[in-house]
């Protein structure tokens, strides 16, 4: 009667993509958030203010898309940036379209974080080597275009 047994569980929690991937995104992620810690930015705030940084202006909408986040996340993250004074949003051509740009205080924050950020990747490539690191950066890279074309 009960085809769910606790060791099919087990089964399906090993082979998991999902599950494996997420539990290995909170550890990197609390690793990341720990490092950067001293500059007061969270893991996905660097994120979001490298990405703001490297297109100057985006819409939220296309924001979200590149990272793979509700549009509802990046907002919610965007005003806590906002508020600090990191970013600024405004209007698009379309009123009903945000646009994003980072401020001066929001680079300041990316370059004071910099040094904070390569601590964190040279401690995880340390524990993990370099070539998996780098191998596990392609993987993910490779598998996210796939996914994206699906």
């Amino acid at each position: 009667m009960d085809t769910l047994t606790s060791l099919k569980c087990a089964e399906i929690g090993r082979a998991c993509v999902c599950s494996n991937l997420r539990k290995a995104s909170r550890l990197i992620t609390q690793t990341y958030d720990e490092f950067l810690r001293p500059s007061g930015l969270r893991g996905t705030q660097f994120g979001l203010l490298m990405v703001i940084r490297g297109f100057g202006n985006i819409t939220v909408t296309k924001l979200a898309d590149w990272a793979i986040m509700e549009r509802t996340t990046v907002t919610r993250n965007l005003k806590l940036l906002e508020k600090r004074g990191l970013v600024r949003i405004e209007a698009g051509k379309d009123q009903r379209e945000r646009v994003v740009s980072i401020t001066d205080n929001g680079i300041k924050a990316l370059v004071s974080a910099l040094p904070f950020w390569e601590e964190a990747q040279q401690h995880v490539a340390g524990i993990l080597g370099e070539d998996r690191t780098g191998n596990i950066v392609k993987e993910i890279s490779s598998m996210v275009s796939m996914l994206r074309k699906e």
